[in-house]
């Protein structure tokens, strides 16, 4: 009686049930009962095909959980030969932070010289014949899904190797095919010293926007449409977005962590830096001039938000999240007299914008968004509480139906990137044993299959370069956080409610210790991942910039950025015996463009082992004592005693935010701290 196998649907949910822990030497595996149906024919029915009855059994599945390197490579395999491809996606995917391509490579061509000696030797064995297939699709799947990989002029080593390996032993495969011709290719896009060529396209520049727009008048930021801005935006965004490479927002590889992931995060490090520059123009086109009226600043505060809701039309969600950072900025935000002057109705919208970026319950409200909308055709456009506005929104929700106008979808990095960090920084990269912790990489998947889904809706846009839009965003000046600090300060003085926090501040312990950063929630929030990103525990932080700054809460409202002078933090992850805190170090009395490296702070570490957590971070060796760790307050900074709990001494109430100094570094800061008070009395 033959029989023929099939999963049924309605096994599908209970296909697997976890059995028991399985170990032998050098890994680690869990182990699952897997139902499995069978429909029989019955002999009499053999030609009609009829399924009499229904059968099932029991099969042990194992998915290996920890391993050595050999291990994993073994595991592309299932117990029948077959190349199980889920496994294979995650591996190709996360390796990196745990092995290069050379010795994958090496260890690839290891086991199928091993597996096809013993094919040879056992008669032909089908498993084994599938084992051999299986290491050759994987070479191939590879060799296809990450040819940067092999890129490695100017000698090629790893391609070179795996070409020489399917000539000799591969010689009835393609893959020997496949190889020469990735080899031919990029020795066409290298230059004569062996650099890499890049085929992306340029951003346009100052001068080369001069040229093409020489006899047209300057653009003015009053005067630019809005839905220009946010196409042109898009368009950037979308570019930058599609070039990402997944695994460069790996923890462990945009953290830097290791020595040889350093030059490996430009893909992403474009992204941030589009992003800052747009949050750090929101901040200078409104303090821009002391001569402006409020009434005058307030009408550019208007036009950003304005703008920020048509990209929100159109789904981009990285430039809407950095204009509504910019706008929380603490030099934009503390300006209550122009605040005042902002209409009830853009005021309303900018705290429905801000509200999709709120750190409640993990920014649960910008997740769900992004994954309605994620490949929806167009946004869901029926939301908020204004009657007129939604009318509008319906109106334009036709029109793009009746014109076929369809809509990409760019997320806000951020938040991806955080998440990952919050992987790489809570789960070990390897066990107790010292096996490499696979089950760490499965997470990491799940997040970089988001961005990767999220890439093929980004190629839906059709936009074109406006030159004159950009030669005015390139053309406008952006001030540091000393700059924005006095500009600020001189349209409007420090209240004196901020003047009694700062007091009570100071009452608790926590006293000011130099300079403000003040770029809140914006260039912050592409926190992270550590260098330029600064983790907000399991949220976004805000984009750190070249100039530094300080977060705010983004689901801060209008009415509460009314209300006081001084910073609102977000809520810290935070446990009773643990949290993440986020440190950069200073290098020539400049802070590293405030990146922020995510530190796992224990309730029994003290100021010592937290600077050696960090300097281990930069890979910087020191004697105990040599450096200094304060934390960033909002009015300043607290220097943290040599001896102190750190958990204990911090304030938890304040972003979680620390800088690392050398004495020599310490003493300058100090000298300028007390520079930086006389400074501000005279001009007070």
């Amino acid at each position: 009686m033959d029989a023929v196998r099939q999963n049924s649907t309605e096994d599908v949910k209970d296909a697997n049930r976890f059995w028991r822990e399985e170990r032998e030497e050098g890994a680690i595996y869990d182990t699952y009962l897997k139902k499995v149906t069978y429909r029989t024919i019955s002999e009499h029915d053999e030609e009609s095909k009829t399924f009499s009855h229904l059968m099932w059994e029991t099969q042990k599945v194992r998915t290996i959980r920890a391993g050595t390197l050999e291990k994993l490579v073994e595991s592309f395999s299932t117990a029948s030969g077959e190349m199980d491809s889920a496994y294979v996606n995650v591996f190709l995917a996360t390796y990196r932070t745990f092995a290069s391509a050379n010795q994958v490579l090496a260890h690839l061509i290891d086991r199928y010289n091993i597996v096809k000696t013993q094919f040879e030797q056992d008669d032909k064995n089908e498993v084994l014949e599938s084992q051999v297939k299986t290491i050759k699709s994987v070479l191939s799947v590879w060799l296809d899904t990450y040819p940067e990989d092999f890129r490695t002029p100017p000698n090629y080593e790893c391609l070179e190797t795996l070409l020489r390996f399917a000539e000799e032993s591969v010689p009835d495969n393609d893959l020997a095919i496949k190889a020469q011709h990735k080899l031919d290719r990029f020795l066409k896009e290298t230059d004569e010293t062996g650099d890499f060529i890049s085929t992306i396209i340029p951003v346009p520049t100052i001068e080369s926007l001069v040229i093409n727009t020489k006899h047209d008048k300057p653009l003015t930021f009053l005067k630019i449409k809005n839905q220009t801005f946010a196409e042109q935006l898009t368009l950037r965004d979308a570019e930058l977005f599609m070039r990402v490479v997944p695994h460069h927002c790996l923890g462990a590889i945009w953290s830097r962590r290791n020595k040889k992931g350093r030059s490996e995060v430009n893909s992403v490090s474009a992204t941030i830096d589009q992003f800052n520059g747009v949050s750090l123009r929101v901040i200078s086109t409104v303090l821009q001039s002391h001569d402006l009226k409020p009434a005058q600043r307030a009408k550019i505060i208007q036009k950003w938000i304005d703008i920020a809701q048509d990209l929100r039309e159109i789904k981009n969600f990285s430039s809407l999240k950095a204009i509504i950072s910019g706008l929380q900025a603490h030099p934009v935000y503390r300006l209550h007299r122009v605040w005042m002057v902002v209409s009830k109705e853009t005021k309303a919208i900018f705290d429905e914008l801000s509200d999709i970026f709120s750190d409640e319950n993990n920014q649960i409200t910008s997740r769900e968004l992004l994954m309605k909308e994620a490949t929806a055709k167009f946004p869901d456009l029926n939301t908020g509480s204004n009657t007129l506005r939604k009318k509008k929104s319906l109106q334009k929700r036709q029109s793009w139906i009746e014109n076929g106008i369809v809509h990409g979808t760019i997320p806000y990095l951020g938040t991806f990137l955080t998440d990952l960090t919050m992987v790489d920084t809570a789960i070990p990269d390897y066990t107790d044993e010292g096996l490499i912790n696979f089950d760490k990489h499965r997470k990491e998947f799940e997040v970089l299959a988001q961005i990767k889904l999220l890439q093929s809706a980004a190629q839906v846009y059709n936009l074109t370069v406006d030159t004159a839009f950009w030669l005015w965003f390139d053309s406008v000046q952006v001030f540091s956080d000393h700059e924005c600090w006095e500009l600020s300060h001189g349209i409007e003085a420090p209240s004196e409610l901020s003047a009694k926090i700062r007091k009570k501040s100071a009452s608790l312990g926590h006293k000011p210790r130099g300079d403000v950063n003040f770029h809140t929630g914006m260039l912050c929030t592409f926190s992270s991942q550590e260098e330029k990103i600064s983790v907000n525990s399991m949220s976004d932080s805000a984009l750190s910039t070249s100039t530094g700054q300080q977060q705010l809460s983004p689901s801060s409202s209008v009415s509460s950025l009314l209300s006081s002078d001084s910073d609102i933090p977000s809520s810290p992850f935070r446990m009773a015996d643990m949290c993440v805190i986020k440190a950069t170090l200073e290098l020539d009395n400049k802070p590293t463009a405030h990146i922020y490296k995510s530190i796992m702070l224990h309730n029994t570490d003290h100021t010592n082992s937290v600077v050696q957590k960090v300097l281990e971070k930069y890979d910087i060796q020191c004697r105990e004592g040599e450096y200094y760790l304060s934390q960033v307050m909002p009015d300043g900074e607290w220097l943290l005693p040599q001896s102190a709990n750190v958990f204990y001494a911090m304030n938890s109430l304040a972003d979680l935010k620390f800088v690392l100094r050398n004495k020599e570094q310490q003493d300058e800061y100090e000298k300028r701290k007390k520079k930086g008070r006389k400074n501000l009395k005279l001009s007070l």
